[in-house]
This record gives C-alpha cells, sequence and structure tokens, in this order.
C-alpha cells in the first residue's frame, strides 16, 4: 500500500539518527581479526595483528583486506574471510555499553533509527538480532547488495531515501573518519565516539571535529539529553 502524502510528510519532518555498527554500537574486532588472519593463513600470507586490524576496520570489508593484504589478493580473501566470519560470527561479539540503552531512549522520543554500516549486509541483519538490538531499529543499512559504501555519497543518498528523511533532519553517529567523511560529504551533522577503531585524539587529528565523545552514555546524555541509568551516575 503506498502511503499517503501525510504519510509521508511526518516521516520526513521526524529526525533521523543514522548508527555506524562497529565501534559504534557493538565491539565485533575479535572476530573480525581472527577471520582476516584465517583468510591469510589460507593464502601463505603472515597474518596482521588484532591492534593493526582494529586500526584498518571502517572502509567495509574489501577495503579493510585491501589495506592489509594488498589489492591482489582481495578477491581469494574475501571468499576465506567471508566463510570463516559466518561460522563464529557470534562467538566474540557484544554489544557496547550503552547501546541498548540509547537505542531504547531515543525510540521512546520518536526519532527514526537505523544502522547505516560498511558491515556486509546479511552479516548486520544476524548481528543485530543475535544481539536483541533489530527491533529498536527502523532500518539496517549495509554493503553487498547495492555497489556503494560509505563515505560515497550515493550510499548516504540511499540511506537517506530509505529511511524516507532529508540530510537536515538526519545525524550520523560514528566511530572513524570514514563516518565523519561520510557526512561532510554531503553537509550531514555528525558526532564522533571514541570507541571503535580510534581513540578521541587520533579522531581529534584525522576529523577537526570537536564533536567527540567517550562513549554513548555521555553522547546520549550531552547531545540528547537523556537520563543516566543510575548504575552509570554512580
Amino acid at each position: 500500500m503506498s502511503k499517503t502524502s501525510t504519510q509521508d510528510s511526518v516521516e520526513r519532518s521526524r529526525q533521523t539518527i543514522f548508527f555506524d555498527l562497529d565501534g559504534t554500537l557493538i565491539d565485533h574486532f575479535t572476530t573480525i581479526h581472527r577471520s582476516v588472519a584465517y583468510a591469510q593463513k589460507q593464502l601463505g600470507l603472515a597474518e596482521s595483528s588484532y591492534e593493526k586490524v582494529r586500526a584498518t576496520v571502517g572502509g567495509s570489508t574489501p577495503v579493510t583486506l585491501e589495506r592489509l593484504l594488498g589489492k591482489a589478493h582481495v578477491p581469494e580473501a574475501l571468499i576465506h574471510f567471508k566463510e570463516h566470519f559466518s561460522s563464529i560470527m557470534f562467538d566474540d561479539v557484544f554489544a557496547l555499553p550503552g547501546a541498548s540503552w540509547i537505542l531504547e531512549n531515543l525510540k521512546i522520543r520518536g526519532y527514526g533509527l537505523a544502522v547505516f554500516t560498511n558491515k556486509i549486509q546479511t552479516h548486520s541483519n544476524e548481528t543485530l538480532a543475535h544481539l536483541e538490538l533489530d527491533h529498536l531499529l527502523d532500518c539496517i543499512i549495509g554493503t553487498g547488495e547495492i555497489p556503494y559504501r560509505k563515505p560515497q555519497p550515493e550510499f548516504t543518498h540511499y540511506a537517506l531515501g530509505e529511511m524516507n528523511t532529508t540530510v537536515e533532519n538526519s545525524i550520523l553517529i560514528g566511530d572513524s573518519p570514514f563516518d565523519y567523511q561520510t557526512a561532510s560529504t554531503v553537509n550531514m551533522k555528525c558526532y564522533l565516539l571514541a570507541t571503535g577503531t580510534h581513540d578521541r585524539e587520533r579522531l581529534k587529528v584525522e576529523t577537526g571535529s570537536d564533536a567527540i565523545y567517550d562513549d554513548l552514555f555521555q553522547l546520549g546524555a550531552e547531545v540528547f539529553g537523556l537520563e543516566l541509568p543510575k548504575t552509570v551516575v554512580n
């Protein structure tokens, strides 16, 4: 059934918040590292350290693999990565502190909520369902099914269309320069978290942004005025 013009207008006037996934709402870095190392082993290459892999994540799996293994190895490495990642996907993943808290509270306030990630679409869907966060989201937008990735503006405009919203009514929350660049290319407001690939100092140096927060609790309280849980206050 098509939406009425009134419904469409109401949705487009509702403020939408796009959350990056890895390093923003969840920690999947151990699984990613294990999968990269598995691919490298299958190809007879030296294994990258956890720290190096973590610092490289953000631009999509092919970009991460290219940076770590070189462009020539990406097609075969991607096959091995996906195979291993799918088999261990839930072994080490966990929601970051404050993830369910901020989503639940923003949902109550009527915000449109979406995950906007360079993580493969199927992996994003399954991981969020496993962590029981998917029901708090209006949309999950990942890569693999369309030919775009962050920071390409085409991907951002696709995400805006999926949420039936505009740049002016949207905010992007992420943890890396990729997220900052994604927002900057379309003039979208962006807040960054020092919970993923970059600490606060590196984020400041690489983006020049002052809108950097230590975690989801600080961001939720200072940006959206959310009341902190007593366990955090104490």
